[in-house]
């Protein structure tokens, strides 16, 4: 039997921590597959990183 709710949960942290890095002025592409892999802990650290400087 397979979870289905689990990897819907899983993408769309995936996508909330993508838009956070946005916000952060940081890569939303790189954020998203971090986030992939690492989940809750990619949040942790988009929430404490500071937001990197304008180009």
């Amino acid at each position: 039997m397979i979870n289905t709710g689990y990897y819907a949960g899983w993408g769309t942290l995936s996508l909330i921590n993508a838009g956070l890095a946005q916000g952060k002025n940081r890569s939303g592409l790189n954020w998203f597959l971090i986030s992939l892999l690492l989940g809750p802990v990619a949040t942790f650290l988009i929430v404490f990183l500071s937001p990197a400087p304008d180009k």
